[in-house]
């Protein structure tokens, strides 16, 4: 055998041996990064997760603004793939967004942060209802809550019952048509003004349950 076809075949074997230790070697990585990227999953409760969450702050639109912030729990255990388990009154922190004032109050919060009962964990969430609470609407994609004012017929009547109610009383008083007609007027702008105040305040009492989403994953660390 010639020198140089010996070269060729040693060529040719080292060549088959690397390409066996190299395919050895994913072989040996492959299982430990797919046991991993299965412990991750198996840590996680998935985005588009929905549950109930208690208020443990009041919050009135009449108070509040962008920025104060809330406390909340978990009105019900969540759950990742893997069983790990956030119990059920575990605490959640938040804040308000931003409160939009007027006849049809909206009031927007975020949500920070939620203890696992292994340490606090980010919350990215965005409320979705308010069960129970028929007074109250959640409107638009962000999750702002709001309340369903009164209607301008609602309002018009409640200034035509308090003017009535007013100038009878007036009457029934002793006055004469002039102090009867100031008193039914006086009567009218004081019920605009209350059947207005009326549907502008917004009020989440504490207890109050509210609907959330998650919007990212919320990693549960390991026990």
């Amino acid at each position: 055998m010639s020198m140089h076809s010996l070269r060729s075949q040693i060529v040719v074997v080292s060549i088959v041996l690397l390409g066996s230790f190299t395919s050895a070697a994913h072989a040996q990585d492959a299982p430990s990064t797919n046991q991993d990227a299965a412990s991750v999953s198996a840590n996680v409760v998935p985005q588009g997760t929905v549950f109930l969450i208690q208020l443990t702050d009041r919050l009135d639109t009449h108070t509040v603004k962008a920025g104060d912030r809330f406390q909340a729990r978990l009105a019900e255990p969540v759950a990742s793939g893997s069983g790990l388990t956030v119990e059920a009154g575990r605490k959640v922190k938040g804040h308000v967004s931003a409160v939009e004032p007027g006849l049809h109050t909206r009031l927007l919060l975020s949500f920070d942060e939620v203890d696992t009962g292994h340490g606090w964990m980010p919350l990215f969430a965005t409320v979705t209802g308010v069960p129970g609470e028929h007074g109250l609407n959640q409107v638009g994609e962000e999750g702002e809550i709001g309340r369903k004012g009164m209607t301008k017929e609602q309002i018009a009547e409640a200034v035509v019952v308090g003017a009535g109610e007013s100038a009878a009383g007036a009457v029934h008083n002793g006055a004469n048509k002039k102090a009867a007609a100031t008193s039914a007027g006086e009567g009218a702008a004081n019920s605009a003004f209350t059947a207005f105040e009326s549907g502008h305040d917004l009020i989440l009492e504490k207890g109050t349950a509210l609907e959330i989403r998650l919007d990212r994953n919320l990693t549960i660390p390991g026990r």
